[in-house]
């Protein structure tokens, strides 16, 4: 891998987001440079001042803000010095438009100038055909670089305008900045040399940058040793987790081959044994109506000689009943001595039996165990000694079973370098084989950097079925032919069936998308306007730009707009469930508005009491009509009714230190919470309580953004590069 890292140009810096404030996301306005050398607008650091304390909003680093507040933190001249090019690129009049003369009005005491058409790049001001030529011609102006101001604002001489540039003193307007004071370290106009400097040794920028500029080269060198060093650990991680699905897909496979062979053998045993039943029973009740015809003949001659013996004795004479007695004695002696009927014959009755494994809850027919990855030939086959212990130990059978590559159950061995931990699922085994431990140190840094892979996770399969899981659906792009810019999705919402509505700040423009990524056009938007977040209406489509609420039709027609508060760098939008308001988060309150235009309802989450205390950066509503925010002042979730009344607020170790993102609601209630650093969403159930983790990286999250949710059921999720992910939350009861 090539370790050497370009340098970037000028018109990369220019025309990329380098000037763009992460937080309010509008060109940087007095750029202060933290020591974790991430740079936002002064204002915007101000409204993250807590306590004292800055948490950096993109590495998650906490800085101590000065005594004298965020004012006392670096300027950043270089910013300071790019955006004076950016800016010089405007147009001069703010009337015409057009540029004009910055001398005319000096020289010829004109209340404005003539049109500009040329740049001294050394005094950085446009000039007029006359002033431009007299410029040229001057004792003191003559060596000045004076261009065309066509070819200026097209960026031809931006390289020439940057090394003419000198950084303005703040102290002294008008003087630059020349010197270094070396014991306090701090840049010197030619006035603060004269005054409490004036005794200290101070170097010119030019010799101070030489001295300096090779130890920073050097620590500048090792950053990207380790740069390197995360890129191939990146690169392996990627690596890994690719492996990792391919392995779990092939034992998904032979799980459910597994099931389908033992659900068939179950299934010939159920036939099996039914008809055993069936062939029992039928041979029963045929030879039990045998013996009942038997029976029944048997009992039809003895009840008639019985009735005629009896009709004899009761109503014969003495002679008859002589005379009949011998027949009725011989007939009755014959009956008596018969072969009559023992009893029923006892039916065999069945039972079932099941395999003693059936009823064992510690049985397990299917089960998991989890191995590192042998060793590869590169870490020096330190790792066969493992693998020839667990050769020696076969033979050695426990009554375990695990999925081969055949998709069959084969008898598992135990192998040296398994350990279970008796507190863990019995049906997991770990692999733990003995793995080096490489330190490789590199150049130009002090510290080791370890090079030992990570250690492996066991997922945690505890309770996994009670939580809604996520069903990947559809994967798209958002960039399209006509883009300018990469993407930079800023607001996600339901439109019509099967269709979301994404928000693309950087280009200016709302696309339609279907759920499988099919592009359906644009929502026009009004000139300049740069949609930050959106929300559909009936009809109609609301939406937050440049500090207002704008409603407009579907092709684009504005029915109003409102102005909001300046003091919030963006307002998150939500649609009420009943599709004909809009409510939009405006300097920790909510404003809700009719589809007319008319202000419903305002409140603050919490009341009067959390005045100035909120800042709900992200906003959306549940199916009951209540709010979900992301407070960033509070570092949590808040959910509050229609009135304001907070019902619950979450603010545990879910969030991982993490600023709350995007927030989602489903139709059951349940809040998806985005944690982009971390590269998760979490769920919360409707009362609050953190459920666990709904995506993380190995569903492909990736600086995830924001999220919607589309009929209730479908998640939707963008990145930082302008993908968009769809997932299906799956109940287990559905």
């Amino acid at each position: 891998m090539n370790s050497k890292v370009s340098s970037p140009t000028l018109l990369e810096a220019l025309s990329s987001d380098f000037l763009a404030c992460k937080i309010c996301l509008e060109q940087l306005h007095t750029p202060k440079t933290l020591p974790c050398l991430h740079t936002y607008c002064q204002d915007c650091l101000a409204q993250l001042d807590i306590g004292g304390q800055v948490r950096c909003p993109e590495c998650r680093e906490i800085v101590p803000v000065p005594a004298e507040g965020v004012a006392a933190f670096k300027t950043n001249f270089f910013v300071n010095g790019l955006l004076d090019l950016v800016k010089a690129r405007a147009p001069g009049d703010v009337h015409s438009g057009k540029p004009t003369c910055a001398l005319c009005p000096l020289v010829g005491g004109k209340s404005s100038g003539g049109p500009a058409t040329a740049r001294c790049l050394d005094c950085a001001d446009d000039l007029c055909q006359a002033c431009a030529d007299g410029h040229r011609c001057s004792r003191q102006t003559h060596k000045h670089r004076v261009v065309d101001l066509v070819g200026y604002r097209a960026g031809w001489y931006d390289e020439e305008a940057r090394e003419r540039q000198a950084s303005q003193c703040p102290q002294h307007p008008g003087e630059a900045l020349c010197f270094l004071c070396q014991p306090c370290s701090q840049l010197l106009c030619k006035d603060c040399r004269l005054g409490p400097h004036i005794d200290h040794p101070c170097l010119p920028l030019a010799e101070a940058v030489r001295s300096r500029k090779p130890g920073l080269e050097e620590l500048l060198a090792g950053v990207d040793g380790n740069l390197v060093e995360l890129e191939a650990t990146r690169v392996a991680e990627k690596e890994a987790l690719a492996l990792l699905r391919e392995q779990a897909a092939s034992v998904g496979t032979q799980v459910e081959e597994a099931v389908e062979r033992i659900l068939k053998s179950l299934l010939a045993q159920k036939q099996e044994v039914l008809g055993q039943l069936r062939a029992l029973v039928e041979a029963a009740e045929e030879a039990t109506r045998e013996r009942l015809t038997k029976i029944e003949r048997q009992e039809q001659v003895a009840k008639a000689a019985a009735a005629f013996a009896r009709r004899v004795l009761s109503l014969g004479l003495e002679a008859e009943i002589l005379s009949l007695e011998g027949a009725i004695t011989q007939r009755l002696r014959q009956l008596q001595d018969a072969p009559w009927m023992s009893g029923p014959t006892r039916c065999v009755l069945p039972q079932l039996e099941l395999h003693p494994g059936l009823e064992d809850k510690n049985c397990h027919l299917l089960r998991l165990i989890f191995e590192e990855p042998k060793q590869s030939p590169e870490d020096g086959g330190k790792g066969e000694a493992g693998t020839q212990g667990g050769d020696e130990a076969q033979g050695q059978g426990e009554d375990r079973t695990k999925i081969g590559k055949q998709g069959g159950a084969q008898p598992l061995t135990p192998k040296e370098g398994k350990v279970q931990n008796p507190q863990e699922d019995d049906g997991v085994l770990i692999e733990r084989g003995n793995r080096p431990n490489k330190k490789k140190k590199c150049k130009g840094r002090g510290k080791s950097v370890s090079r030992e892979p990570s250690p492996i996770l066991r997922p945690n399969l505890e309770g996994s079925g009670l939580l809604p899981r996520p069903v990947f659906s559809w994967s798209f792009p958002t960039r399209m032919p006509g883009d300018k810019r990469s993407p930079r999705i800023t607001g996600l919402c339901p439109y019509g069936p099967q269709e979301i509505l994404v928000a693309d700040e950087q280009n200016r423009v709302l696309k339609r998308f279907s759920l499988n990524g099919d592009y359906k056009g644009t929502v026009p938007v009004p000139e300049g306007c740069s949609p930050c977040s959106v929300a559909a209406l009936q009809n109609a489509v609301a939406f937050s730009a440049n500090a207002k609420l704008y409603l407009v039709s579907p092709d684009g027609e504005i029915q109003w707009r409102r102005s909001l508060s300046l003091t919030q760098s963006s307002h998150a939008v939500a649609a009420m469930p009943c599709g004909d308001r809009v409510a939009v988060s405006v300097a920790g309150h909510v404003e809700v508005y009719k589809k007319d235009g008319s202000l419903a309802t305002r409140f603050i989450p919490g009341g009067k009491a959390s005045r100035g205390q909120r800042a709900l950066v992200f906003l959306t509503t549940s199916p009951q009509g209540n709010f979900v925010g992301s407070d960033w002042q509070q570092n949590s979730v808040v959910f509050c009714d229609g009135l304001g009344q907070v019902l619950w607020e979450y603010k545990g170790p879910g969030l991982h230190g993490c600023q709350p993102g995007s927030v989602s609601v489903d139709k059951k209630g349940y809040i998806f919470l985005t944690l982009r650093e971390v590269n998760k969403v979490v769920i919360l159930d409707p009362k609050g309580s953190l459920l666990g983790d709904f995506l993380t990286a190995y569903h492909g999250l990736e600086k995830p953004r924001v999220t919607t949710m589309v009929d209730g059921k479908y998640l939707v999720v963008s990145l930082s590069n302008g993908t968009i992910h769809v997932f299906r939350v799956r109940f287990p009861d559905s």
